[in-house]
């Protein structure tokens, strides 16, 4: 099984004593990376609604960006992302097998490096994959990447045994995985608060929960969609009767911790 989430706008860029690896697509994110470069502060505003403050550091960010970085520009992707669904995901906190497992099973989309390992080595930066960005490809960041993604996703999952993949990325972000060129089953998890007998979506809740879906999927090695259903991490309960095969819905009380 493999199983994808989405990166995050916010960075912890604490050194982090592990051993890193190279992303497969470090060549396009260089390419990338060279684009962004030329871009002005106003052009950065634009593309990703920035403040002025935001739209600086980004600047500076890929004023930075070299195709070969120092090793204190360099932080492990699972660990240096810390957003809502890292925080449900909790890497720094898993044990070396699972982390190996990690590394095998679970990919992070990105706008600028397409697909990171957990332990792929990236330099600090800001890039979503809703941008509007022009490259010689077209006109956004899904015209770049086309099929390459989920090329890359269907060649891994070959590698690891598996026909099923779990998507916990956000639709922005699994927009870029074409599932004609995935060619794999995807089940998408969906995750709901109940107030008053009315379950909804709440995005701040449903982000944790997405980590917290890829963390059990690794301490527990999933291998079958059907054991997703044992889930139940914060107090989520699988719904049958809400779900549909490829779309489980689990839901906890509004009031939960």
């Amino acid at each position: 099984m493999l199983v994808v989430i989405s990166p995050a706008k916010r960075l912890d860029w604490d050194e982090k004593q592990v051993e890193m690896t190279v992303p497969d697509m470090q060549a396009d994110a260089n390419r990338l990376a060279k684009t962004m470069r030329n871009l002005t502060l106003g052009d950065l505003k634009g593309l990703m609604d920035l403040s002025d403050d935001l739209a600086r550091l980004n600047r500076d960010r890929f004023r930075a960006f070299s195709e070969t970085p120092e090793a204190d520009l360099l932080r492990p992707a699972a660990l240096a992302f810390a957003g809502d669904t890292y925080i449900g995901l909790e890497a720094g906190s898993l044990d070396s097998e699972e982390m190996a497992w990690a590394q095998d099973h679970l990919r992070i989309l990105s706008g600028l490096y397409g697909v990171l390992r957990p332990l792929d080595a990236m330099q600090a930066y800001r890039l979503e994959m809703g941008s509007r960005l022009k490259t010689r490809r077209g006109s956004n960041l899904y015209d770049y990447w086309r099929d390459q993604i989920a090329k890359a996703l269907k060649a891994q999952a070959d590698v690891v045994n598996s026909d099923v993949l779990v998507n916990c990325a956000s639709q922005e972000y699994f927009g870029a995985v074409p599932p004609k060129a995935l060619k794999l089953r995807i089940v998408t998890p969906q995750f709901m608060e109940d107030k008053n007998g009315t379950p909804k979506i709440v995005s701040f809740f449903a982000k944790r929960a997405r980590g917290a879906m890829a963390r059990y999927i690794i301490q527990n090695r999933l291998t079958d969609a059907i054991a997703l259903m044992e889930f139940d991490s914060g107090g989520y309960v699988y719904r049958p009767d809400m779900s549909e095969p490829d779309r489980p819905v689990f839901v906890r009380p509004a009031d939960a911790p």
